[in-house]
C-alpha cells in the first residue's frame, strides 16, 4: 500500500468512526479535496462544500447547486444541519471566521448536533464536518473537539509512479523525449522525497516544458527547484556540504565513532540486528569545529544535509509553532536518509530549561522534539551542537536521546598543526614552507575558527603590503587577537569541568 492509499484508508476510517469534526491542515487543498471526494464515494456519503466566496454548495466542483444566502458560515452550518442524508460538509478556511463569537457558537452547535443520538435513539445524525485550512492558528476549543488528519507525503515507490504518470500526461499533450537511465531516475525520485504530490507533478512538468525532453540534465534542475521550495518554507534548508572529514583537524575519537556508526546504517547491519544510529550531540567551545563536523558527516555518509532553523518555527498563533516543528520533522523523515542539523540547540529551547514567560511554548516545542527523537524509526541522523551547557534542558542529556554526547575542546598541539596544514593548503600555500612548530606554540588556546581567521588576516596584510605570506606574519596575526580561552576563561573552565565523566572527549 502506497502512502496515498494509506491516506485514503485512514480518512475513511475516521469517517466510518463517525467523528463529527475532522481537521486537515495543509497547503495542498486540491490534494485534500481529491482524497475527500474518493472517501465520500467509498463511504456512501454526499458532499457539500462551503467557502466564503461560493457559500454552501453541492459537491466539490464549481457549478454545483448552491444554497442561497449561505456565504455567512453560521448560515451555512445551519443549512447543512437541516439535511437528512449522510453527508460530509467540507469547510474551506473557516478558522479565521471562528474569531467571531456567533460563528464559533454555530460551529460548536453543529458539531454537537452531528455527534448526538438521533431522535429515535439510534446512531448519531448523519453529518460530519471537515475543516481544511493552511494555517494552524487553531482555537483550543476547535482542536479539542476535532480529530486531526495529516496527509502523509509520498514514499519512493509512489514518487516514481507520480513521475512516470506525469511524463505520460505531458507526452499525451505534446510528445516528449524521455531518455534517462534507471539509476538516474532513482536519483530523481530520491531528490523529490519530502515534497507533496502536486508539487512533484508541477516540477516534472517544469522539467519538460521548455525542451520537451526528460533526461539526466533534469536531475540537478529538479534538485535546485526543490531547494528553492524548501527555502521558501523557511524551516529546512539544504546545506551544501563539500567538506571532507579530513578537512576537520583533530577530533580523532569523534571521527572514529562516526566511521563506525556509518557502517551501522547499511542493510547488512539491519539484518545483523543493529538499530540504525539516531544522532549525536556535540558540546564544546565556540569555533572548535562542531558545525564543520555536521557538514563532514553528510559528505562522508553521502547523505543530504538539512539545517533546521528553529527560530523560524516560532509563531504567534496558538498551536502553530508545534505544528510547524512537526511538519519540519515529518518532511525530514520523508526525505530520509538525511542528516538533520540543529545548530546551537540551546538557543532554540533555552526557555524550556527555566521558568519562561512564553506561556509554556518552549516546553511544548521541546517536548515535541524529544518525543520525535524517542519514537521515530526513519533513517534521519540528528547532529545537534551546543555551546552553553547551562542553557540545555536536562532531559535532552538523558541516555538514549542521542547515541553519544561528545565534548569538543580547544584543539591539542597535534590538532592545531593539522588545522594549520588544512587551511594553508586550502589557500594554495605549502605548509612545508612555514615553521609549524612556531605556529603551534603561538596558537596555544586558540580554536580552529580563530586560527583560520588569523590566517585570513595575515593574508590580507601580506597582499596589501605586496609581500608573500610568512611564518612571522602568521604569528603576529595570531597574537594580535586574544582567544576565547582568555576572554571567556571562567566559562570554558566550567564547561570542561562539567564535561568530565558526562561526555566522551572528541579528541
Amino acid at each position: 500500500m502506497n502512502q496515498n492509499s494509506s491516506n485514503l484508508a485512514r480518512l475513511e476510517a475516521l469517517l466510518r468512526a463517525g467523528h463529527p469534526s475532522i481537521l486537515v491542515v495543509t497547503h495542498e487543498e486540491a490534494e485534500a479535496l481529491d482524497l475527500i471526494r474518493t472517501a465520500a464515494i467509498n463511504t456512501s456519503k454526499s458532499l457539500r462544500m462551503w467557502s466564503i466566496v461560493r457559500g454552501l454548495s453541492e459537491g466539490l466542483l464549481a457549478g454545483g447547486i448552491s444554497y442561497p444566502n449561505t456565504e455567512n458560515p453560521a448560515a451555512a452550518l445551519y443549512q447543512a444541519s437541516l439535511e437528512s442524508d449522510p453527508q460530509i460538509i467540507v469547510m474551506l478556511d473557516l478558522i479565521p471566521h471562528l474569531a467571531d463569537e456567533r460563528t464559533m457558537r454555530s460551529w460548536r452547535e453543529a458539531v454537537a448536533w452531528f455527534a448526538s443520538p438521533a431522535e429515535s435513539g439510534g446512531p448519531a445524525k448523519p453529518g460530519q464536518i471537515i475543516l481544511i485550512d493552511h494555517s494552524a492558528s487553531i482555537p483550543p476549543v476547535v482542536a479539542s473537539h476535532s480529530v486531526r488528519f495529516e496527509i502523509a507525503l509520498p514514499d519512493e515507490p509512489e514518487l516514481e509512479q507520480i513521475v512516470r504518470d506525469s511524463l505520460r500526461r505531458a507526452h499525451r499533450e505534446r510528445p516528449i523525449e524521455a531518455d534517462i537511465r534507471k539509476s538516474a531516475l532513482k536519483t530523481v525520485v530520491r531528490n523529490l522525497r519530502g515534497l507533496p504530490r502536486r508539487q512533484v507533478e508541477r516540477l516534472v512538468y517544469e522539467a519538460v516544458c521548455d525542451d520537451r525532453k526528460f533526461n539526466e540534465k533534469d536531475v540537478e534542475r529538479l534538485l535546485m527547484r526543490k531547494r528553492e521550495l524548501l527555502h521558501a518554507d523557511g524551516l529546512l534548508e539544504f546545506v551544501e556540504a563539500p567538506t571532507s572529514i579530513d578537512q576537520v583537524g583533530g577530533l580523532g575519537r569523534l571521527k572514529a565513532w562516526l566511521k563506525q556508526r556509518e557502517a551501522g546504517m547499511s542493510d547488512e547491519a539491519a539484518a545483523f540486528g543493529i538499530t540504525p544510529p539516531r544522532g549525536v550531540l556535540l558540546l564544546g567551545v565556540q569555533g572548535a569545529g562542531k558545525s564543520l563536523c555536521a557538514k563532514a558527516v553528510a559528505t562522508a555518509w553521502q547523505r543530504p544535509l538539512l539545517r533546521m532553523d528553529v527560530g523560524a518555527l516560532y509563531d504567534r498563533y496558538i498551536g502553530e509553532s508545534e505544528r510547524r516543528l512537526r511538519g519540519a520533522l515529518q518532511q525530514a523523515e520523508a526525505m530520509s536518509p538525511v542528516i538533520l542539523w540543529i545548530d546551537e540547540i540551546e538557543k532554540a529551547f533555552a526557555s524550556a530549561a527555566s521558568r519562561s514567560t512564553d506561556g509554556g511554548l518552549s516546553q511544548r516545542m521541546f517536548g515535541t522534539l524529544l518525543t520525535w527523537m524517542q519514537e521515530h524509526r526513519s533513517p534521519v541522523f540528528l547532529v545537534a551542537t551546543a555551546n552553553d551547557i547551562e542553557a540545555l534542558p536536562p532531559e535532552l542529556l538523558r541516555k538514549g536521546r542521542f547515541d553519544e554526547i561528545f565534548f569538543v575542546d580547544l584543539p591539542s598541539p597535534e590538532a592545531r598543526r593539522a588545522i594549520f596544514n588544512i587551511h594553508l593548503k586550502k589557500r594554495q600555500r605549502d605548509p612545508g614552507m612555514f615553521d609549524l612548530d612556531s605556529l603551534v606554540a603561538a596558537s596555544d588556546g586558540y580554536s580552529g575558527a580563530e586560527i583560520e581567521q588569523a590566517i585570513i588576516s595575515a593574508m590580507h596584510e601580506a597582499f596589501s603590503d605586496h609581500r608573500e605570506l610568512s611564518t612571522a606574519s602568521l604569528v603576529s596575526a595570531v597574537k594580535l587577537s586574544p582567544p576565547l580561552s582568555v576572554t571567556m576563561a571562567e566559562r570554558i573552565t566550567a564547561l570542561r569541568e562539567w564535561a568530565v565523566g558526562r561526555c566522551v572527549p572528541a579528541e
